[in-house]
């Protein structure tokens, strides 16, 4: 006959002698089998609740990105309602990344136009063009010749920072084009200039090098019937890594210095 326990100091002493003992394991007064417990499948932990997706907003395709693209440009009927327009346009997977639009700087209206391929860490985090060391070359450039970047209109090819400074792919190049086009017809400069390699076959439609074509005059149609004249040159950014180049560009310079005074371009 089983001794019922006296108070909760006695249960206390017997599980310390059956502990020191080595029992540890407190049996039911019914068996249990353990192998078919084991055996028997276990119901799967329930599942986490599924997190509510955060969709992206969706990307144009290229084709209808630059239709759209081309469409807001031409309802812009000034620069202050293109950057508006281009601050919307949400068809450049390069404004996910970039941290602002970089939209010009300088004076609109400015007797000579620059044009860039994109821009790079500094103008990505002031949201202006040509500010890194880049941009205090060609600032000494411009002085060279008697002119600041108060007297010129300086802009990018393309108006967002691509990740890593890489170079824009063509089709990002395409996308963003009817941009830059509505905006020197809108500056409606005296003299372009196209500076590196992107910029100037971009808005050129030449397949050969800067460093061939540097120097040319060329004709850049505004719009139909109206053309402006145009100077491919070196990029400061490429100055920068050969030095060797600044000769050729000091000559570029001078052309574009003598076309301003009146002695024509081309």
């Amino acid at each position: 006959m089983t001794r019922a326990i006296a108070d909760a100091a006695e249960a206390r002493d017997i599980l310390r002698w059956w502990a020191a003992a080595g029992v540890d394991v407190v049996y039911e007064d019914a068996p249990r089998n353990r192998f078919e417990e084991q055996a028997r499948p276990r119901p799967a932990p329930p599942l986490p609740p599924r997190p509510t997706p955060v969709l992206a907003a969706p990307v144009a395709a290229p084709d209808a990105a630059a239709r759209t693209a081309a469409e807001l440009a031409a309802q812009a009927h000034s620069l202050d309602a293109l950057r508006a327009a281009m601050d919307r346009f949400e068809g450049c997977a390069l404004k996910k990344t970039a941290t602002q639009l970089v939209f010009a700087d300088g004076a609109p209206g400015a007797a000579v136009m620059i044009v860039g391929e994109a821009p790079g860490g500094e103008e990505d985090r002031t949201g202006k063009p040509f500010v890194g060391r880049a941009g205090q070359l060609l600032d000494r450039m411009l002085a060279a010749i008697g002119l600041d970047r108060r007297q010129v209109y300086i802009a990018n090819v393309v108006p967002w920072r691509p990740p890593g400074n890489r170079t824009p792919t063509p089709q990002e190049t395409a996308i963003c084009l009817p941009f830059i086009r509505r905006q020197i017809e809108l500056c409606a400069p005296r003299i372009l200039v196209t500076m590196g390699n992107p910029s100037t076959q971009t808005l050129l439609g030449v397949k050969e090098g800067i460093t061939r074509i540097r120097g040319a005059w060329r004709a850049y149609e505004v719009s139909p019937g109206r053309t402006v004249p145009a100077l491919p040159t070196l990029h400061p950014a490429y100055l920068l890594r050969t030095p060797a180049s600044k000769r050729a560009a000091w000559l570029d310079l001078r052309a574009l210095k003598r076309a301003l005074e009146g002695d024509g371009a081309g």
